[in-house]
């Protein structure tokens, strides 16, 4: 491979008041479900300063949010904590979470979604 398949910043589109969130954040899905693959979906989200996604809930699935840039408040199942670069978030089926860019410098990160019976426990040490 001489460059790399797509850039995926130029392919973000706006998605207004995501799930009733604050303004409008950008969006682009990476991979969606097909094939046999043990994910619903990946998506890279872009949060400009200001913008949230609305707090919600999902079925029987598990949403991972893994913070690539920047930094925000996280909500889930009633508490509310800071999140950055670097900061792995599982989302628990049926479970509320939302999440907040209250800085001045956008917060980037992807978004995994997988079936609740296909997921493994992360190997995730905080010591590391």
């Amino acid at each position: 491979m001489t460059r790399p398949l797509a850039n995926l910043r130029r392919l973000l589109s706006p998605k207004p008041h995501d799930h009733g969130g604050a303004g409008t954040i950008l969006a682009h899905r990476v991979f969606a479900r097909g094939g046999g693959a043990g994910a619903d979906f990946i998506d890279l989200a872009v949060l400009p300063p200001g913008t949230s996604i609305g707090r919600h809930r999902h079925g029987d699935d598990r949403e991972t949010y893994v913070v690539l840039s920047g930094s925000g408040v996280m909500y889930r199942d009633g508490n509310t904590f800071r999140v950055e670069a670097g900061d792995v978030i599982p989302n628990e089926p049926f479970g509320e979470h939302g999440l907040r860019n209250d800085t001045d410098t956008e917060l980037a990160l992807l978004v995994f979604e997988v079936e609740a019976h296909e997921r493994e426990e992360a190997d995730v040490d905080p010591a590391r």
